[in-house]
């Protein structure tokens, strides 16, 4: 035994030093520029795969189908709702029972002998081996916990409303996703538009505050008149520029909405204008009613509160003794064992007596749990029927202001016009003409402006209510396809007449 002392420190020694070593080498490590720009050209190749090149004009219906099928957030969605399917279906598995399978093996120095004692108290010297000092052990056991089953239970309930909630986030974040492509697709259309128009008319203005100078410098005119003019011209300048620069952004945001690349030039086809006041036309009762059914945020209350009624029963279940099966199938190597191999079954009851004292502040709890989630729900309930009353408000207004801005914008076109017809008769100065253009151009960008307006509340107020065009999977549809259905089911309004049932959360997956 002595002998092995000095080996045994030696091994003791060397596992230590390895076991600090391997400590000791993990140091923070920082990231490489050249691996980061590795992995962002990497990123974008992954961003961009699959995605079907832009050909022609792109439509509105064309815009909000490459939204649904292309846009990077709405994938995480996706697959956010992707993982819970899998986790419902791991969490199955939890109620099976336990099945080990073991396999060991032993080693030590010097054989393990045993004494024994006589029936009148003395030892018996008599020294006897009972075990080889290698061996190998097997076993293949077999254990079912009533708890586990109980717990595994309810824990799957509870992943099959996580589920549920998943399929709401993934809903909100379309609603919230086509609102925003009709939004910026309306004020790219205006940039589109315009962008010309601004330019000619800067170049105008430009050409005009030219030829004030020379004059002011020839002495052709009052100075105090020609500083005036230029004053008007740059302040019209000043304008338009402010234009451009609003009309600038509108593409860049279009184009990350639809990942498309952000340098690619892509021409948009004129949507329709059609604008009415049907959304007005529905009873505010029933949109209230339609929002308490379908409106995505109220359905996962919802859920949360059955959530936290699952987890009171859990608690419950906790609560109980535990009842437990174990049945297994054990083989040792070891040749002093007269039965190497056995078979061994066995029923255990345990109770955590503890649970005695703490079983009635953890049922508190679990209430309390299903309290706090129906205060949500109701909390949230209020504050959907009030943003559905603010969201039809907004429509209206914003109904009337693009009435507003389109009856301006056609004024300002005839005067505009006029004034045209006016300057090839040599009748009006280039300043007017660049005054009346400026106005135009800001009229019509005003009135863009304000269907932009338009169609960012009718979609905020599909939103706030929940309801949806029915849209197959996009991952089993072709673009040209799911952008002829998206403008098909343009009108939701529809379905609104007649009760419609609860959404499906498998809709528009």
């Amino acid at each position: 035994m002595m002998p092995f002392l000095p080996r045994k420190k030696s091994y003791l020694a060397i596992l230590v030093a390895l076991s600090l070593s391997a400590c000791s080498a993990i140091q923070p490590r920082p990231l490489e520029e050249k691996d980061l720009l590795e992995q962002g050209r990497a990123d974008l190749a992954t961003a961009q795969r699959d995605v079907q090149p832009i050909s022609g004009e792109l439509t509105l219906d064309e815009a909000q189908a490459r939204a649904l099928k292309y846009n990077m957030d709405r994938r995480a969605k996706m697959m956010d709702e992707a993982l819970a399917f899998r986790q419902l279906d791991v969490s199955h598995f939890d109620m099976l029972p336990r099945l080990l399978a073991q396999a060991g093996y032993s080693n030590r120095n010097n054989d393990k002998i045993t004494l024994s004692r006589n029936p009148d108290g003395t030892i018996n010297n008599n020294r006897v081996t009972t075990q080889e000092r290698e061996h190998n052990t097997y076993s293949l056991g077999l254990s079912w916990s009533l708890l586990d089953l109980g717990v595994g239970y309810y824990n799957t309930r509870q992943q099959a409303e996580r589920v549920q909630i998943a399929g709401e986030k993934r809903r909100k974040a379309m609603h919230l996703l086509m609102q925003d492509v009709r939004s910026a697709f309306w004020r790219a259309y205006s940039a589109q538009k315009l962008r010309g128009e601004v330019q000619k008319t800067t170049r105008l203005a430009e050409q005009a505050l030219a030829d004030s100078r020379t004059a002011e410098n020839e002495r052709l005119r009052n100075p105090i008149d020609a500083l005036r003019y230029q004053r008007q011209i740059l302040e019209n300048l000043r304008l338009l520029e402010a234009i451009d620069a609003e009309l600038a952004s509108a593409k860049i945001e279009l184009a990350a909405l639809i990942n498309v690349p952000l340098t690619q030039a892509v021409t948009l086809a004129q949507p329709s204008e059609a604008v009415g006041k049907t959304p007005l036309d529905i009873p505010v009762e029933l949109m209230e009613e339609t929002a308490i059914r379908q409106n995505p945020d109220i359905r996962e209350n919802h859920h949360n509160a059955r959530i936290a009624r699952e987890e009171t029963r859990k608690t419950l279940v906790k609560l109980f003794p535990n009842l437990t099966f174990n049945y297994g199938y054990y083989y040792d190597t070891d040749r002093f064992q007269v039965n190497n191999d056995w078979r061994e079954a066995s029923v255990q009851l345990s109770f955590n007596l503890f649970n005695l004292f703490t079983g009635p502040s953890q049922m508190k709890l679990a209430e309390a749990g299903v309290a706090l989630a129906d205060q949500r729900r109701v909390a949230t309930q209020m504050a959907v029927l009030a943003q559905v009353h603010l969201a039809r408000q907004q429509y209206a207004n914003a109904l009337q202001q693009f009435e507003r801005a389109d009856a301006i914008w056609q004024t300002d076109s005839k005067i505009s016009e006029h004034i045209k017809n006016r300057e090839q008769a040599q009748a009006q100065s280039k300043l007017d003409v660049v005054a009346n253009q400026t106005t135009a151009i800001l009229s019509l960008l005003r009135r863009y402006q304000a269907m932009s307006q338009l169609q960012g509340a009718e979609a905020r107020l599909q939103a706030t209510l929940g309801v949806e065009q029915s849209i197959p999977s996009v991952s089993e549809i072709s673009l040209n396809d799911l952008a002829r259905d998206i403008g098909r089911g343009r009108d939701v309004w529809i379905s609104l007449k007649v009760p419609a049932q609860a959404p499906s959360t498998g809709a528009a997956q």
